[in-house]
C-alpha cells in the first residue's frame, strides 16, 4: 500500500488543527452518512464495534445537550454545525455472531463486566478517532472535547442504559481566526523507545 502525499498528511495530521469556533457553513446528513461509512472500516479487537454515534445537529438537540456540558464548553459546541457524541455499548458483545462469526466469544464479555467494559472503552475510543480522522480526511474540521455530564449525556441521549458516553466531538468548517497557536509536542526521543 503506497504512503498518502504530503497534502493528505498535512490535511489529517500535519497541519489540522483542534478547532475553537465555527464558520457558519452546515454539515449535510448526505456528509455525516459519508463519514460514518468511512470511518467503519477502522479496526476493532473481534471486530466488535462498540462505538454509539449520535449527530446533534438540530437547534432542539443542541438545547438538550447544552446544560450538561461545561460551562467553556457551551458557546464553542453550540456554535459548531453538529456535535457528535461517541458512546461505547456495554453489551457490544451481543452483536459478536454478526461480525465475529469465526468463534462464540461472547462468554468472555457476558461473565465478565468488567472486561466489556474495558474493551468497549478501548475500541469505542479508537472508533471515535477514526471518525477525527475520516472527518478531516473528508474535509470537515474537528474539536474533540470531555468536559461535559457523562451520566447525564448518557441518560439523556442512550436512554436503557446500556450505552454510555465516552465523549464529544464538534464538527463543521472552523473559523481560522479562533485558533490557539500551535502548542508543542514531545520529540521521539523523549517519549518513544525501540526495543
Amino acid at each position: 500500500m503506497p504512503a498518502l502525499n504530503d497534502a493528505a498528511l498535512a490535511q489529517i495530521f500535519n497541519e489540522a488543527r483542534t478547532q475553537n469556533g465555527w464558520l457558519d457553513t452546515p454539515v449535510s446528513d448526505d456528509e455525516l452518512r459519508a463519514l460514518y461509512n468511512t470511518l467503519k472500516h477502522g479496526p476493532t479487537s473481534l471486530n466488535c464495534q462498540p462505538a454509539r454515534y449520535v449527530f446533534i445537529r438540530t437547534p432542539e438537540a443542541k438545547e438538550r445537550l447544552k446544560p450538561l456540558l461545561m460551562e467553556g464548553n457551551r458557546e464553542k459546541a453550540m456554535a459548531a454545525p453538529v456535535n457528535v457524541i461517541i458512546g461505547m455499548d456495554l453489551h457490544f458483545f451481543e452483536h459478536l455472531p454478526r461480525f465475529f462469526p469465526f468463534m462464540d466469544a461472547r462468554p468472555w464479555f457476558s461473565s465478565n463486566a468488567a472486561f466489556a467494559r474495558e474493551t468497549a472503552l478501548r475500541n469505542g475510543s479508537l472508533q471515535g478517532a477514526y471518525l477525527m480522522i475520516a472527518a478531516r480526511a473528508l474535509g470537515l474540521d474537528v474539536g474533540g472535547m470531555s468536559g461535559f455530564d457523562a451520566a447525564g449525556v448518557s441518560a439523556e441521549f442512550f436512554p436503557g442504559g446500556t450505552v454510555e458516553a465516552n465523549f464529544i466531538c464538534n464538527l463543521g468548517h472552523g473559523d481560522a481566526s479562533k485558533l490557539y497557536p500551535v502548542l508543542p509536542r514531545f520529540e521521539f526521543d523523549e517519549i518513544c523507545r525501540l526495543a
